[in-house]
């Protein structure tokens, strides 16, 4: 049931319109074993806050249920947001769910919510780009700015709610250290005390960083010899940049002996291209949501976001995204995933599709399984 080129799944567990919190859960766990028996690597949870139409905001307590409810795939965090909590919590977090399920977990890290990360060096090597295409033409648009959204009072807002009063984000990268060494038993503090986390110590767990470009999270993924995650549905116009740069400063470790890289992919496959379209109708309203800073919102029907009146502003707003969605047959998918893994050198690939019917959810990741195995 394995694949050539691994294929896993990442989950921000969305509630479409007319749901509830607990419809989007159960269909989580549910596609998690329909992902388990269609031979999906892994299946990792996002974290979000303060978005109406995402239930996904604690990735460890999503982990444990669906970890309870399945018994081969490997369950993450895509990813824990360390900008507001500590090494620590992460490590016991996620070593309580280890000691049910051994060997299974992927903590999957990121720096969201943390203290700014400075000037940012460029990446010592880059591919190309030309007329937005990458060199087997992939497309690569323009950059997209995060200013509006970062500056928006829901994001001042949610940072002041999920950060005690006066309290300060580490140092990233001295987080990780922290939590490796937590991790692996040899944590001492800058006075030379021991803390062992118990339990958490030991614990079967692999450790991800993602990231969205060539900066500190690639950096510091590379220097700790850790695995990366880029983020092609997020952020696609750095993703060469962000892969570049991570590899740029790969180090061997304990961890690995050489660079390991999973890129991610917005997806919607169905039987064909018209189905797949009608399908994905939702998802330039939905991606308008989140940019505009409202918050996600329940991810809307074909129907409801037909009745969108549409600015030019609206539009460029969410074409970067909207464009590099892969949308159609299993056919068409496949051949853009094969693209992008072959324009990023990825050794897996990481698939997020929302639609308004889970069912038809369901069915897209069975179709791209079915066509991916005869790649």
């Amino acid at each position: 049931m394995s694949f050539r080129t691994p294929l896993g799944i990442l989950d921000l567990v969305p509630i479409p319109s007319g749901a509830t919190a607990g419809d989007a859960l159960r269909n989580s766990i549910d596609l998690a074993r329909q992902a388990e028996r269609l031979g999906y690597a892994r299946h990792w949870f996002a974290e979000h806050h303060l978005n109406p139409g995402v239930a996904g905001t604690s990735p460890a307590v999503l982990v444990a249920l669906t970890a309870a409810a399945t018994s081969t795939i490997r369950l993450g965090s895509g990813a824990v947001q360390l900008g507001h909590r500590t090494a620590l919590s992460a490590v016991e977090e996620f070593g309580l769910i280890d000691a049910l399920h051994p060997g299974r977990l992927d903590l999957g890290l990121g720096r969201s919510g943390g203290r700014p990360a400075g000037r940012q060096e460029a990446p010592a090597t880059a591919t190309p780009v030309v007329d937005g295409r990458a060199p087997n033409g992939l497309l690569i648009p323009p950059p997209f700015s995060f200013e509006r959204l970062l500056a928006s009072p829901r994001i001042a807002l949610q940072r002041a709610l999920l950060q005690l009063p006066g309290a300060e984000s580490p140092d990233y990268a001295g987080q990780i250290d922290d939590l490796l060494a937590l991790l692996a038993g040899g944590y001492r503090s800058p006075e030379g005390v021991e803390a062992h986390a118990v339990p958490g110590e030991g614990a079967e767990v692999e450790v991800w960083i993602l990231g969205s470009s060539g900066g500190q999270s690639a950096r510091v993924a590379g220097r700790r010899g850790l695995r990366f995650a880029a983020n092609y549905h997020v952020s696609p116009a750095g993703v060469l940049e962000a892969v570049d740069g991570y590899r740029a400063h790969f180090r061997p470790s304990d961890h690995l002996d050489k660079p390991y890289v999973s890129v991610s992919a917005d997806v919607v496959v169905a039987e064909d291209d018209a189905t797949a379209r009608e399908l994905a109708t939702g998802y330039a309203l939905w991606v308008r949501s989140i940019r505009t800073a409202e918050g996600a919102i329940p991810f809307p029907t074909p129907e409801e976001a037909r009745a969108h009146r549409w600015s030019q502003e609206d539009r460029e707003l969410v074409k970067d995204r909207v464009d590099t969605q892969f949308v159609g047959s299993p056919g068409r998918v496949a051949d853009q995933l094969e693209q992008l893994r072959d324009a990023t050198g990825a050794d897996e690939l990481l698939i997020t599709t929302i639609t308004h019917d889970h069912a038809s959810r369901v069915r897209s990741y069975e179709l791209l399984a079915k066509e991916w195995r005869q790649r």
